[in-house]
């Protein structure tokens, strides 16, 4: 992982939900860049990298499932906070049993989310 501030994608299809995620990361000193869409996310990793990714699970075209197994496809070893407004135990085992390092419901507790990134990044290091 590199030094400075961690770099966290942000994938989610709702703007406001985005925005709100971009200002708390940001206020606790994290680059942050967001993606409506999967595929947006996805072509972004042809130049770069981020440190985690917070991903929802239910979007259009490409699910929050999709982005996992392309990520596992790629070969990319990046760690995935998935956060959900459809909570099911389905839902969790799957997104869990697909490498995610955190699994948590909308709206999204700041201080469980920080954590959970601050998690996943370190045990990722």
């Amino acid at each position: 992982m590199p030094h400075g501030a961690l770099l966290v994608a942000v994938v989610d299809d709702e703007p406001d939900v985005r925005r709100a995620l971009e200002r708390l990361l940001a206020s606790v000193g994290m680059d942050v860049e967001a993606y409506g869409s999967g595929a947006a996310f996805l072509d972004s990793l042809s130049d770069h990298e981020p440190d985690c990714v917070v991903l929802d699970l239910h979007m259009p075209e490409l699910s929050g499932y999709d982005v996992q197994e392309a990520l596992v496809g790629r070969h990319l070893a990046v760690p995935v906070v998935v956060i959900t407004g459809h909570d099911t135990p389905v839902a969790r085992s799957r997104a869990l049993g697909a490498g995610a390092r955190a699994y948590l419901c909308k709206p999204v507790d700041d201080r469980a989310l920080l954590a959970a990134i601050t998690g996943a990044t370190t045990a990722h290091s």
